[in-house]
């Protein structure tokens, strides 16, 4: 959420607690305020402000510091006595540490200062109305949550298992689809339903993602009943781990889609059989959310009824006969298209579309508004086409998309991968990855003192490549932990090559991967004696998982004498609770705000209040992004500490 309208739109339903004290001043922001809040109570000092609080409900106080009776602060000290989760904005003309400090320690959600500057006030309104968002949605889901448990064990196929493999819980349906009974399944191994003919492979890789990467496996199952008969089951498994990451249990949740299999092998024998086969693979929009709310028997209810809805839409009813129900709300017109005209079947299709997202139908005295989307193949590859046009819906604004060629297009940016991932590989084989240094100079005396290791490749040809061109496909890949332990040696090495520091990127969530984390501190114990000069250049991440994990690491860091920068800070600059959590000893300000710097004010006003709030704190101010000159000299004015730029050096080998 960025436009103007948007935040608007969000934020005239929310309830506004305003305090101040000031008369002119008051009504000066009002005249701001009135343009986003619709609901606005006004208080004239904290204890007006704090009665009002405890009468009625409000998403956002905002508030002045400094008033009569009860001051600002005072007044959200009480507020969070009481309450942690309503969101708060300071709104001072005072810009002194002191007051950022103790507002940050109170949990607020921004400082701004009077007079209001538009643009810092739309990037902090923004923030506030997508938490929120964020929090009705957690009010949502944990109403439906009970619902959830209680629908998933009645209309799923649920079991349990131990470390080892062993049957632990099997819920009604499971007894049912395999055929075994409680008795027979509770304390016996999960093989007892294995499909023989299942290769070997697929287990391994499922094992792999479940006990290796603690990661969630999703896949189609093919199993075997007590009778013999084999059954099909669409299942999500996941390892329950305990506080310390050990595997306590996995837990299983299965579909039936017996029946769909065998509409899919249906299509599928059509396609092959056709001289000119065309295909519509049709998908309901957030059919994720539909089946949340309904059992597996009401899904299947609701597909069967939706499918005749869509044949029945097509306005020519002699160009199909069927439609196909796949899995996971999908579905397809299919027909040999031999001696046919094909504009008049994708003008069929698209009306057919058009019929289904502007009604409604109805099911057992229910009204559904469903949406679909669709993509069309005809020719070769239809199948693959049309999956990986489906694809390019989700990612663009459009509901129907003619996927000819697709799977060619896409096979080939496979292919590409492929030859970057083996590009990778010959690198690392042939100790290509190396380190470029990019120097830091001390802005008083323009002489280098650190050095930032960053990564490079070199192809067969001698070819330079910065991470842009493979990086991002290597951590798809294998490959990826490999270049972090050869960054991190590279970087370490660096050490008897010079008596400078050396700053090395390390992202948070690195930090969470318990190998990579290991090597580091066999790097550092490794390196006692020069782990001082070490600076470790932190990401901030808002999807860190657990960040107890991270605070332990940068604790146990600082033992070696490691120091620890927040990288590209400024972007997130009012997330003063992260600053709390990794108590940097330097911030790199990110080189958008410094790029700018010259010729626009809001980059400006933001570096400046950085730089007081890390003066306050002792606290090392680098700026990113120095090209010329004119910005070192303004950034050494501002009192910057270092500066880090083609001004002063390009990325080389040390």
């Amino acid at each position: 959420m960025h436009k103007l309208t948007e935040i608007i739109k969000y934020s005239y339903n929310l309830n506004l607690l305003y305090v101040e004290d000031n008369d002119e001043v008051r009504n000066s922001t009002m005249i701001i305020l009135r343009e986003f809040f619709k609901n606005i109570t006004v208080a004239e000092n904290g204890q007006e402000g704090y009665e009002r609080f405890t009468e009625q409900k409000f998403d956002l106080i905002m508030t002045d510091i400094n008033m009569p009776k009860l001051g600002g602060l005072e007044m959200i000290s009480k507020i969070r006595e009481t309450d942690n989760e309503v969101l708060i904005l300071v709104l001072s003309a005072y810009n002194e540490p002191n007051y950022f400090m103790e507002s940050i320690k109170l949990g607020v959600e921004g400082y701004l200062l009077k007079p209001i500057n538009m643009e810092q006030f739309l990037v902090v309104l923004n923030k506030v109305i997508q938490k929120v968002q964020l929090k009705e949605k957690s009010r949502t889901y944990m109403s439906l949550l009970g619902q959830y448990q209680e629908v998933t064990d009645n209309s799923l196929i649920v079991s349990k298992t131990d470390p080892t493999g062993k049957i632990t819980y099997v819920n009604d349906e499971f007894c049912k689809i395999s055929e075994f009974s409680k008795e027979e399944l509770i304390g016996s191994n999960h093989n007892i339903i294995r499909d023989p003919e299942n290769p070997k492979e697929f287990y391994e890789e499922m094992w792999e993602s479940l006990k290796g990467k603690k990661q969630i496996w999703k896949g189609t199952i093919r199993n075997k009943s007590k009778s013999g008969k084999s059954y099909y089951v669409q299942a999500t498994i996941k390892a329950i781990l305990d506080a310390d990451g050990n595997i306590v249990e996995y837990i299983a949740l299965r579909s039936d889609i017996t029946d769909i299999m065998n509409q899919q092998k249906q299509l599928e024998d059509l396609i092959d059989f056709s001289i000119k086969p065309i295909l519509a693979l049709i998908e309901i929009v957030d059919y994720n959310n539909l089946s949340k709310f309904y059992g597996h028997k009401e899904i299947s209810h609701i597909e069967t009824v939706f499918a005749n809805t869509l044949l029945q839409s097509v306005p020519n009813k002699k160009l199909f006969d069927t439609v196909y129900t796949l899995s996971h709300g999908r579905f397809a017109f299919a027909k040999d298209a031999n001696n046919q005209d094909i504009d008049e079947i994708i003008d069929n299709v698209k009306k057919a579309l058009h019929n289904v997202n502007s009604s409604s139908f109805e099911i057992d005295g229910k009204v559904f508004d469903i949406s679909i989307r669709v993509s069309l193949s005809y020719g070769d590859d239809i199948l693959e086409n049309c999956t990986y046009g489906l694809q390019k819906i989700k990612k663009g604004h459009s509901d129907f998309f003619i996927a000819n060629g697709l799977a060619q297009i896409e096979k080939k940016q496979a292919q590409s991968n492929l030859n970057t991932l083996e590009m990778v590989h010959t690198a690392i084989k042939d100790s290509k990855i190396i380190s470029y240094f990019q120097p830091i100079v001390d802005n008083k005396t323009k002489e280098i003192v650190k050095y930032e290791s960053l990564v490079r490749l070199i192809t067969p040809t001698n070819k330079i490549l910065t991470p842009y061109f493979f990086l991002d496909v290597a951590k798809k890949g294998r490959f990826y932990s490999q270049i972090t332990q050869i960054v991190f040696n590279n970087s370490f090495d660096a050490l008897s090559k010079t008596t400078k520091d050396i700053s090395i990127n390390l992202s948070a969530l690195d930090i969470e991967k318990e190998n990579v984390s290991n090597m580091i501190f066999d790097l550092l114990e490794k390196h006692k004696k020069d782990a001082s000069r070490i600076v470790f250049e932190l990401l901030e991440d808002e999807n860190v998982k657990d960040m107890n994990v991270v605070k332990n690491f940068i604790s146990r860091a600082k033992k070696y004498g490691v120091r620890i920068a927040i990288d590209d800070f400024g972007v997130g600059y009012s997330n003063f609770v992260r600053l709390l959590d990794y108590q940097p000893d330097i911030l790199k300000i990110d080189a958008s705000l410094i790029k700018d710097i010259l010729t626009n004010d809001y980059s400006l006003s933001i570096v400046k209040t950085i730089i007081t709030f890390a003066k306050s704190q002792n606290i090392e101010v680098v700026g990113e992004f120095v090209e010329n000159e004119e910005i070192y000299l303004l950034l050494k004015e501002l009192g910057v500490d270092y500066s880090q730029g083609y001004f002063f050096g390009k990325p080389e080998p040390l």
